[in-house]
């Protein structure tokens, strides 16, 4: 169990998360992002982006109130090329000053993943060195972080608040409650370049090992890990607090 101190620490954290999710929660992502940038500052926030299909949508929010929010980027080693080029192309037309790639660990990928094809054999322990690991040494020094995340993405993400309790941190889900339309607008009112893969009709665009188009009727994410019945990734699951407790990152 958490030392009492730590135990406190997280209740007021739940509690700053429950007054402006009642506060803010319902509000218009911009101004979601503007209260995030004033509660918690330049130097305690960040922005989580995998520069995947919607992802252009709140970096040109992010841009538009503080270009030098830290963005970062999971580069697990097994993303699409189109994802990478994509990555580079709003980087530059955002004007985005502050692009973090985070990695895996060598050491980790040459002890569990020598020949680069464990997510044949084992998607959780692939995710967790590509993905869960990198986040927690990411996230670990921010009071509070972004994603993109949205209630009709998926039936697991239908309850998503705007604003939720990660231990003693907060994460923020600024498009948490926008529909498809309302992001489609929002692109063409700002001329923003969609991602390529979209094209191809891949809705949610992950590691291209476990990433296929969508079929029509699926629900968004229905192209990760098809086949499995594996849904998430970990770096939204409850997992990662364990993991940052574990390396000792929360303080």
């Amino acid at each position: 169990m958490p030392p009492e101190p730590q135990l406190n620490q997280e209740m007021r954290v739940a509690a700053q998360a429950r007054l402006l999710e009642t506060s803010h929660g319902a509000r218009e992502p911009q101004v979601i992002i503007e209260q995030a940038h004033r509660v918690f500052g330049l130097g305690a926030l960040a922005l989580v982006s995998s520069f995947g299909a919607e992802s252009a949508v709140l970096l040109h929010m992010v841009a538009q109130i503080d270009p030098n929010i830290p963005v970062l980027f999971l580069d697990t080693g097994k993303h699409f090329t189109a994802t990478l080029d994509y990555r580079h192309q709003l980087t530059q037309q955002l004007g985005l000053q502050n692009v973090q790639d985070i990695t895996p660990l060598s050491e980790s990928l040459r002890r569990d993943d020598r020949y680069g094809a464990l997510s044949m054999t084992d998607k959780d322990r692939c995710c967790f060195l590509r993905k869960v690991e990198p986040m927690t040494r990411a996230v670990a020094p921010f009071k509070a972080w972004m994603t993109g995340r949205k209630q009709f993405q998926a039936a697991t993400r239908q309850h998503l608040p705007s604003f939720e309790a990660v231990g003693v941190r907060i994460r923020i889900n600024p498009l948490a409650h926008w529909q498809s339309d309302d992001l489609i607008a929002y692109m063409r009112r700002h001329d923003l370049p969609v991602h390529p893969l979209t094209l191809q009709n891949y809705r949610s665009i992950g590691c291209m090992p476990c990433t296929r188009p969508v079929e029509e009727g699926e629900d968004q994410r229905a192209g990760r890990w098809a086949g499995s019945d594996k849904t998430e990734c970990g770096i939204h699951l409850s997992g990662l607090t364990q993991q940052l407790e574990q390396k000792g990152a929360i303080k």
